[in-house]
């Protein structure tokens, strides 16, 4: 086994980074190739699974081109990411309960997933604005007042589902994860306690990413529509249209502010989207660390009977 922190994700084609989410009562872990889970049963036992995946970009590659693999990204994120929370669920059922998503299933969840997406943070923020746009004559601040909605309403939606006893325990598996890649890429060996002082918050978390979407969302809708005033049909028309351009563009960012070498000003701009992960994460106990920890370690010994090279060089961690 190769130590924990050591330069395998590193070669003349640049550092792959390594990157999660939370499960229940879990985590699942990604690398190159491969997929790590670790789920903690009721018994306290820990149940490992790791499998290898395949992106779109492989089959595709001019899906790995900027502004067109933030998209390609995101849906394989939520892909995998689903298939992980089936698995983990599965651990808490009866044989005769547990199940296999089909291929129809997976596009009907992705399906209704997205939809309640497009409800919450496109369709409702753009009813609110219409109910109070008569007040307000510029149309960029309607613009940043439908913006400001938008991230009220995400605040709101993490501060309401946090209040369930589940959700805490899953934004404490949250905080682990995030622990846990930042022991890593700081080279140090991954035990409980070399993991536990490292900060819960990460630069390339779905949240982060969630908040640079709605900020810029603001710019590029004003850019776009030209100033003009829709009405509200129109308005989230054009919000969906401008998804996956937004969506692009908002990977970029993130990349950007999560490498390495990035200036300080850009981690400065960052602040606000780590702001945001004090609401989705939470400081895990030590047997959630070391869940976090199994399931990374599946993932780095699955790398090392890989002799390619890293296909994408940044995930999102969830």
């Amino acid at each position: 086994m190769r130590p924990a922190g050591s330069k395998k994700g590193v070669n003349r084609m640049g550092k792959f980074y390594y990157g999660g989410q939370a499960v229940m009562e879990g985590v699942m872990m990604r690398g190159p190739k491969t997929i790590g889970i670790a789920v903690r049963k009721e018994d306290n036992s820990l149940v490992t699974h790791k499998e290898n995946v395949k992106t779109f970009s492989d089959r595709y590659p001019i899906l790995k081109r900027p502004f067109i693999r933030g998209t390609v990204a995101l849906v394989e994120s939520l892909i995998i990411g689903t298939k992980a929370l089936t698995f983990s669920a599965n651990q808490f059922a009866s044989e005769d309960e547990q199940e296999q998503l089909t291929p129809k299933e997976m596009v009907l969840t992705l399906g209704l997933s997205f939809g309640l997406a497009i409800l919450l943070f496109i369709v409702l923020p753009a009813f609110l604005t219409r109910l109070i746009e008569h007040a307000i004559t510029n149309t960029m601040l309607i613009n940043l007042t439908e913006g400001l909605i938008k991230l009220a309403v995400f605040i709101l939606y993490i501060v309401a589902i946090s209040l369930t006893p589940d959700i805490k325990r899953f934004f404490q598996y949250h905080g682990a994860e995030h622990k846990v890649i930042n022991a890593y890429e700081a080279g140090v060996e991954l035990t409980v306690e070399n993991v536990r002082p490292h900060t819960r918050y990460h630069m390339r978390c779905g949240t982060n990413f969630i908040t640079i979407v709605l900020v810029l969302n603001i710019f590029i809708f004003t850019l776009v529509t030209g100033g003009a005033r829709l009405t509200f049909f129109p308005r989230v028309g054009a919000h969906l249209l401008l998804m996956p351009i937004v969506a692009g563009i908002s990977y970029e960012v993130l990349k950007y502010l999560g490498k390495d070498d990035s200036p300080k000003w850009a981690k400065v701009l960052a602040r606000p989207g780590l702001a945001t992960q004090a609401l989705t994460t939470r400081e895990p106990d030590d047997g959630q660390i070391e869940t976090a920890i199994a399931a990374l370690m599946e993932v780095l010994e699955a790398d090392q009977s890989l002799d390619e090279k890293p296909q994408q060089k940044s995930q999102l961690t969830l």
